[in-house]
């Protein structure tokens, strides 16, 4: 069995697969987050990671057990034969010599170092945003200079769950184009950061070590596992999730719909070049990658959830309640822009705003309007796609969302495009499966090991009768953002000036 593992912002998921690609037990997780987070601050305790792990392999474990909650009868499952990890990022932890974190981690979230992020772009030549790992790791250097000098290593949670099960520090290095993001030697010279705090590059499914005897008792695994199998690194989650899609040939869209929305495209070639995209290789090659972070989508839905007082709904139950309400939401807007936005308006000042609420609007509306909203924030991303020369021919949803068939239809009508639904929602974890499978030798590479394995499930079709109406809401929510932009940074003042008071 293959031990697959992904950590989000809010979960850790995971799950047992054959050799085969079936799922034989999945189990999530809680990421017990921090508490006070206030935008541009969003942070996470790198032992809430630890803590999820431990969890995770507890409730796995729960479910090939024999007889009950039993932790060592056990079903005559094969024993697990390597452990392959995914994370969210960008995402960041100083760790001293001995591994430990030395601050909370600075998550793909966070917006606080755009001074930071500023001061590298002009360095360097190139634009970094303020959530890219090098601006993150200038502003501990400049705001917390006793850890910076302390550090031993900059690693992501994806690399810093690797090392504790191996005892290895690496960074994972998706194709040889991504490291003008994450960082490469000139960059570290031109910033005057210390290339010795920087772990050497491991490209995707690559082993990073083997289990030590002495992880194997920390995180429990000793009825599931022996020392000396395989850790291998699948990187940052989208990676994982074009594979896990087969968003591996030209013209298929992943969209990994989660705390955030990655739209993540394969093309022949990068074609003419937007700003407000990230053009980098794909992980197949000769394939580009052109992609877009939405950043609070599925975080929209968690908040409206509980704004308006119906955290005690399922999600079925809250889109069933959405669903009620007529398509287009009696004539309501939502901008879901609550922690800033990344593509396509990379604005960090930009805030999440109703238009249009009136008296006849009620939970029904104010619901569909927010999922709504993250079809439209898709639908803005894929169009610049194809303003610039690109071709989107479907999307392939991933993720829990993808489960949803109210949400799935809602962005089909939006999007006019067929949106594609895997057989095992939890695309990262398959992804990760073909990854470890393709560095075990099972397969010759990771393209040929997701055309063996993934499996598309449903597929839902747009409806011809919505398109009029979507295309002019579409065109109201652009000129929305654009009438309201320049109010949003005075409204940030304010609430700076309000923690402050």
């Amino acid at each position: 069995m293959i031990y697959s593992i992904d950590i989000g912002t809010a979960s850790m998921k995971g799950g047992f697969f054959t050799r085969s690609g079936s799922c034989v037990a999945f189990a999530k997780a809680p990421i017990r987050a921090e508490k006070g987070n206030i935008p541009p601050i969003h942070e996470i305790s790198a032992f809430a990671w630890l803590d999820a792990f431990k969890e995770l392999t507890r409730m796995l474990a729960r479910q090939t057990a024999a007889d009950g909650p039993g932790a060592h009868e056990h079903k005559r499952f094969e024993p697990v034969e390597a452990i392959v990890v995914s994370g969210n990022g960008p995402t960041i932890v100083p760790v001293d010599g001995s591994g430990m974190p030395l601050m909370n981690a600075i998550t793909w979230l966070d917006r606080r170092a755009s001074a930071e992020a500023a001061e590298a772009s002009a360095a360097l030549e190139y634009k970094l945003d303020p959530a890219y790992n090098l601006p993150k790791i200038l502003w501990i250097r400049h705001h917390a200079p006793d850890i910076y000098e302390k550090a031993r290593w900059f690693v992501s949670c994806p690399e810093y769950l690797c090392a504790r099960l191996s005892g290895n520090f690496v960074s994972f290095l998706p194709a040889e184009g991504f490291k003008k993001i994450i960082w490469d030697d000139q960059a570290l010279v031109r910033l005057s950061l210390d290339a010795e705090k920087f772990p050497p590059f491991l490209p995707p499914a690559s082993a990073v070590g083997v289990l030590t005897q002495s992880a194997r008792a920390e995180f429990e695994l000793e009825c599931l596992a022996e020392p000396g199998i395989p850790i291998i690194g699948s990187g940052p989650d989208f990676l994982a999730a074009l594979v896990g899609t087969a968003a591996i040939e030209p013209g298929r869209a992943c969209d990994r719909a989660g705390t955030s929305e990655g739209i993540n495209l394969c093309a022949a070639e990068a074609g003419l070049r937007d700003s407000r995209l990230l053009y980098m290789p794909h992980i197949i090659k000769p394939y580009w990658n052109i992609s877009g972070v939405i950043s609070t989508s599925g975080k929209a839905v968690s908040w409206i959830r509980a704004a308006l007082g119906l955290s005690d709904l399922s999600y079925d139950e809250f889109f069933a309640m959405a669903e009620t309400a007529q398509a287009g939401a009696g004539g309501l807007l939502f901008l879901p822009y609550l922690s800033g936005e990344r593509a396509p308006i990379w604005d960090p000042a930009a805030r999440g705003a109703f238009i249009g609420l009136g008296l006849h609007h009620g939970k029904a509306e104010m619901a569909r309007a927010v999922v709504e909203s993250t079809g439209f924030a898709i639908r803005d991303v894929v169009e610049l796609m194809e303003a610039a020369g690109a071709r989107v021919d479907d999307i392939r949803v991933t993720g829990h969302p993808a489960s949803g068939r109210v949400w799935n239809q809602i962005k089909a009508d939006i999007l006019q495009k067929p949106v594609r639904a895997p057989e095992f929602y939890q695309a990262e974890l398959i992804g990760n499966t073909c990854m470890a499978l393709a560095a075990m030798g099972e397969f010759s590479d990771m393209a040929e090991a997701s055309r063996a394995i993934v499996r598309t499930g449903l597929v839902y079709e747009p409806s011809a009768e919505k398109k009029a109406m979507y295309d002019e809401l579409f065109g109201l929510y652009r000129e929305s953002y654009q009438a309201l932009k320049g109010i949003f940074p005075r409204l940030a003042g304010n609430q700076l000036d309000s923690n402050n008071a």
